[in-house]
């Protein structure tokens, strides 16, 4: 019999290699290539019981009454799009210890309250401790059941006893199938069981939501294929040591991208944020200060305010800090290129602090003009009035250029008291705008900077 030749397969990223790298050529990690000895056989033993599907006319297709379930978690709900999808396959990732199990937990004990099925799979824990875990969240439904398990193929028989609406897989790293010789978590295990619940899911309609771990760069653990393979990508993200949580999307089938739900962690689980420009906004003040303005960002499809802190001020160092918390730090020395270049205002010899107040992480350019004026404002020891909102990008050479979702936006600021809107002059003019709320358009950054300070 011929020997099985051996792999070499990158943890991080999944290339492959017929021998030993200390260095992947694809991910440039170091010491994560590990050998695997691909299988004789299918190691999936159950996909041939898979009813075969027949081509039809997509006229003909039926869609079933009832195509989501919706969770009980207003936040959770918005961030997939309405709700669960019957037959769909979700994969949500986080740091350790952020309260990945905890969600999905209190995901199940909603559903089972509303009468749906649920089965939760611990492959990490024992039934105890995830019961332990239920009576903090003071979980203690009829409908909910728990099969600590870890062999897919016996993860498929509970399934087939009970046919749940819905299935949590905590986490799909401790999962294996015994076709493989490889170590759970490894690449080929990751791949083909994720590859064996997505064919579950679509052949019974059964609702899929795995957990995944993450590497230490914040990326979902095991092959890229595997965010590919799924539905539907959900990150919950923040500090481990402060109590509020953000999840968001990152892939959606059935929804927006981006979008992001609030959740603060309580002694009795996680609690929903239902007005998250609030909670950012709650220690600011009324009283404005120099290096301080508010941006109407939109996460996905939700406008949502923040506030932009920025500290300037002369260097001891030979080469000036530029340091930035919550935002982008190419975008932060782009803007403060432009600020030297377009408006004169020198910061060579200027340390230069940028930070987005409550943890979240700001990606969207409509965001530029609100950098540009906290570090402009404290450079200058001017103050932007604490009754306006900043929207707008910057583009290199100083103009301000138009950005979408605007009336959203304007209307989130108006319902939290804002009485002005700095807004490119592209935007204008703008349809069914709010009443009560002066709105102003500027045509360069230089603009901007004058408009903003002339009630300070």
């Amino acid at each position: 019999m011929a020997r099985l030749k051996s792999k070499w397969i990158c943890r991080e990223c999944g290339y492959e290699s017929s021998g030993y790298l200390g260095k992947c050529p694809d991910c440039s990690g170091w010491s994560t290539l590990i050998e695997e000895i691909p299988a004789k056989h299918n190691p999936i033993t159950f996909h041939n019981s898979l009813n075969y599907s027949t081509p039809q006319l997509l006229k003909d297709v039926s869609l079933d009454a009832k195509v989501r379930y919706t969770t009980g978690m207003a936040e959770l709900d918005a961030v997939l799009g309405g709700g669960l999808v019957k037959g769909s396959l979700v994969l949500v990732g986080g740091d350790p210890g952020i309260g990945k199990s905890t969600l999905t937990l209190q995901t199940c004990g909603k559903l089972a309250q509303k009468g749906l099925k649920s089965l939760y799979i611990s492959a990490e824990e024992s039934e105890k401790q995830v019961k332990l875990r239920a009576n903090r969240l003071n979980i203690d439904f009829d409908n909910l059941y728990i099969q600590p398990e870890t062999n897919i193929e016996d993860i498929k028989r509970g399934i087939d006893a009970i046919s749940p609406e819905v299935v949590i897989i905590d986490s799909i790293q401790a999962v294996y199938t015994p076709g493989i010789t490889s170590s759970p978590g490894s690449v080929s295990q990751v791949r083909e069981c994720c590859s064996a619940l997505m064919a579950l899911a679509k052949t019974s309609g059964v609702t899929m939501v795995i957990i995944g771990h993450v590497t230490k760069d914040g990326m979902i653990a095991g092959p890229k294929v595997l965010e590919h393979m799924v539905d539907t990508v959900l990150y919950f993200e923040g500090d481990r040591y402060k109590s509020y949580r953000l999840l968001r999307s990152i892939k959606n089938r059935f929804g927006g991208t981006n979008d992001i739900g609030v959740f603060k962690m309580e002694d009795s689980g996680l609690a929903e944020v239902k007005n998250p420009s609030m909670l950012f906004l709650s220690e600011r003040g009324n009283t404005a200060i120099p290096g301080s303005v508010v941006i109407a960002s939109s996460e996905g499809t939700r406008p949502l305010l923040v506030e932009i802190q920025a500290l300037v001020g002369p260097t001891s160092y030979p080469s000036p800090r530029r340091v930035a918390t919550g935002i982008e730090y190419n975008r932060v020395l782009q803007i403060l290129a432009v600020l030297e270049k377009r408006v004169g205002l020198n910061l060579s010899k200027q340390d230069v602090y940028v930070n987005a107040v409550g943890g979240i992480d700001i990606q969207e350019p409509s965001a530029d003009l609100g950098i540009a004026l906290a570090v402009a404002t404290c450079a200058r020891n001017v103050r932007v009035a604490p009754d306006t909102v900043i929207i707008g990008e910057v583009g290199l050479s100083g103009e301000v250029r138009t950005i979408s979702h605007l009336v959203a936006r304007i209307n989130e600021a108006k319902k939290l008291g804002f009485k002005k809107a700095l807004i490119p002059q592209s935007n204008l003019p703008v349809k069914n705008p709010p009443e009560n709320i002066e709105i102003v358009g500027v045509l360069r950054l230089i603009d901007a900077i004058s408009n903003a300070v002339q009630d300070s």
